[in-house]
């Protein structure tokens, strides 16, 4: 079952005295997260408007409503943020890390069940399904190449391995 609200962040720290806090994000691009007005806190998904956004050093900067000075911002220190999942629109052939986890891994060729994507790695070139629960781990480049089809809604993905993989 998907996921209603996707974690996006985490508030690590205040930035000024004027309410703002600094969010190491959890996506693409900080820019991202400066898109909302709304995001949720916590695990009860406390939603809170945003009033202003910006991104700095690689860090989204977000002043919150209500939030109006550092002591308020220091409350919500290493606060994990979420988005509500109805709130994004993807572009076609592209997923949530959330949603690729735990998702079945098959062989193209065979049919073979190789296992179940247990983690996401996201270096900077491209990223890497870490596969366990099959006869052996692999890392699979998240590629073309090697990935032939991705079906989120029926739980799995199609792989082409290569010798030594």
């Amino acid at each position: 079952m998907k996921q209603e609200y996707l974690e996006v962040g985490k508030i690590t720290n205040t930035h000024g005295i004027m309410g703002e806090v600094r969010v190491e994000p959890w996506a693409d691009s900080p820019d991202f997260l400066c898109g909302f007005s709304t995001l949720y806190v916590g695990p009860t998904h406390w939603p809170i408007q945003v009033e202003r956004a910006r991104v700095h050093k690689n860090m989204a900067i977000l002043k919150f409503n209500g939030i109006t000075d550092m002591n308020g911002a220091l409350a919500m220190k290493n606060a994990i943020l979420y988005i509500a999942r109805k709130d994004v629109q993807l572009p076609e052939g592209h997923f949530f890390l959330a949603d690729l986890t735990g998702l079945e891994v098959r062989d193209a060729d065979s049919g073979a069940v190789l296992g179940k994507i247990a983690e996401v790695l996201t270096p900077p070139a491209n990223n890497v399904y870490v596969v366990k629960g099959g006869p052996r781990d692999l890392m699979i480049p998240a590629v073309d190449e090697f990935v032939l089809e991705t079906n989120v809604d029926g739980g799995y993905i199609t792989v082409r391995l290569i010798e030594g993989l």
